[in-house]
């Protein structure tokens, strides 16, 4: 991808001309798409041209954004000229996208042409919400927007724009107007986008200073700033000096008891579970680990990288810290999480934060706090389970910070110490001794097989009903394991049913490929 400015030769202030000129901008909710678009009207009319916009809206997180449009042009001959509502393929001058993946709509769309368009466009991601509910990674490549932009655009200038607008405390939309002034394509003076901005008053002063950071940006095409190499993070995350001083004795232990190549991920899960728990459980993460290792290193591990140990270093510690009610608590409680949604809102000083949680327990998971004895018994009791469970399965919405509600969920939180005598915790240690069972015997025999197994853990995540089909579907890619195991090419089988069943919430295509394994198993 790169960033280049051109002058479009489109007409000066003043000039007249027999075309008007077409901008297309696609912003979602929040992102001030109608705010600019006003600014830019506003500006063109300053010069006394004569500009028109409408918007068309979408619901942002399914079908795209909303598409603001704008023509503007000069009199000619004292005549007004009749301006178009909607950008026509081929049509448009500048498309300006607030979000990457829109940038790659608006190419499909047709509104971005190689031999007329420029595109200006952040390439920061807002997740749509059929990727944020995929049971496994389900982001969109980018990668095929990127190199579309290259092939569709006349002139592109794609950078960050978000996160330079969040710098200078303001929204993209100032970011995105300084943007268009640097790049050229309207020979209007800076002063005048400025003066379009400084009409305002709430957040102006903010507005300039994003508008002017994208304005520089772009004309002197400098690059973003380079992230850190991954390995850097990684090695950065995992330190013995970025661990909790609790755990120093155990990450001494971890380093003498796992091979080089796991400690990374030894680190990160023994954070992991001793956050969830405490330091006793991180020594019962440290036991399940050093058997598995030894079961690795009789299989020949060493000459594979024990990938066996690496990814049961990573997922082992994924099933031990479950989410349960304690755990829900927890977190929305913590003064951590309050502080990340403040810097994520920007809050001012003086401004009230109140976070309204839409919480909806069912009695499964009250049980599942009860001391295991107790809650076998009462699962054993169906009427007076259905009783309660009415009174207790209804959507209920907390303000999390009311002096109710924080004490309640607290207090909640704080019930970690009966955790390991809870029912829940017994459920989830018997499913976990029986996958790592099924892992270590398969890796005997076949170390890929034993490995994929691991990997299978992928499918078990969330919460409630989450938590249940992501059991169940994993439940039922273990079952079918069971009847390739013996098969030369039973690890390829195995990626094949956890990838199926990653794919889609309702289980279709794991049914589809078990149905193909029973076919000949």
């Amino acid at each position: 991808m790169r960033d280049e400015t051109v002058q479009l030769a489109l007409p000066a202030a003043g000039d007249a001309t027999e075309r008007p000129i077409s901008i297309a901008i696609v912003a979602m909710g929040g992102q001030g798409g109608g705010v600019l678009t006003d600014w830019i009207v506003q500006l063109a009319e300053n010069h006394g041209w004569v500009a028109q916009s409408t918007s068309v809206p979408g619901v942002a997180q399914r079908t795209g954004a909303t598409i603001y449009y704008i023509e503007a042009m000069p009199p000619l001959d004292g005549r007004k000229p009749i301006l178009s509502l909607m950008p026509t393929p081929g049509d448009v001058d500048v498309v300006m996208a607030a979000e990457f993946m829109e940038a790659g709509r608006s190419i499909l769309r047709g509104l971005v042409t190689p031999d007329r368009t420029t595109l200006i466009a952040s390439n920061h991601r807002t997740f749509a919400i059929g990727e944020k509910i995929a049971p496994g990674n389900g982001i969109a490549d980018g990668g095929a927007v990127t190199g579309a932009i290259g092939i569709a655009a006349k002139t592109e200038i794609i950078f960050d724009m978000n996160a330079l607008a969040i710098a200078n405390g303001s929204v993209i939309s100032a970011a995105m107007f300084g943007a268009l002034a640097g790049a050229g394509v309207l020979s209007f003076s800076r002063e005048s986008y400025l003066d379009v901005i400084r009409a305002g008053d709430k957040g102006a002063q903010a507005s300039v200073r994003a508008f002017e950071a994208a304005f520089d940006r772009v004309q002197s095409k400098s690059p973003d700033p380079a992230p850190p190499a991954q390995s850097e993070v990684a090695d950065t995350a995992s330190s013995p000096a970025a661990l909790d001083p609790r755990l120093a004795g155990l990450a001494a232990r971890l380093t003498q008891e796992l091979p080089d190549a796991v400690q990374a991920m030894g680190r990160a899960g023994l954070k992991k579970v001793v956050d969830f728990q405490d330091v006793a459980y991180g020594g019962e993460y440290l036991d399940i680990l050093g058997k598995l290792h030894a079961a690795d290193r009789s299989s020949g591990g060493a000459e594979r990288n024990f990938a066996f140990t690496e990814a049961a270093a990573k997922y082992l510690a994924n099933a031990m810290s479950y989410d349960d009610v304690i755990r829900v608590a927890d977190l929305k409680t913590r003064s951590s999480r309050r502080a990340r949604i403040e810097g994520e809102l920007a809050l001012s000083e003086g401004q009230v934060l109140q976070t309204t949680e839409f919480m909806h327990p069912r009695m499964e998971e009250v049980m599942g706090m009860l001391p295991a004895g107790l809650g076998r018994w009462l699962g054993a009791k169906p009427r007076l389970l259905g009783w309660l469970d009415r009174r207790v399965n209804k959507g209920r919405r907390v303000r999390t910070y009311s002096l109710l509600s924080f004490v309640a969920l607290y207090v909640v939180g704080g019930l970690r110490g009966m955790r390991r005598r809870s029912l829940r915790h017994a459920t989830e240690t018997a499913h976990r001794d029986q996958w790592l069972k099924a892992a270590t015997e398969a890796v005997r025999a076949n170390y890929q097989l034993g490995v994929e197994i691991l990997q299978c853990r992928r499918l078990v995540k969330g919460y409630s009903d989450t938590h249940s089909r992501g059991l169940s579907k994993f439940d039922k890619t273990l079952a079918a394991i069971k009847l390739v195991a013996p098969r030369d090419d039973a690890a390829d089988w195995a990626r094949r049913l956890r990838e199926a069943a990653l794919k889609d919430s309702a289980g279709k295509e794991l049914d589809g490929v078990i149905q193909t394994i029973k076919s000949f198993a």
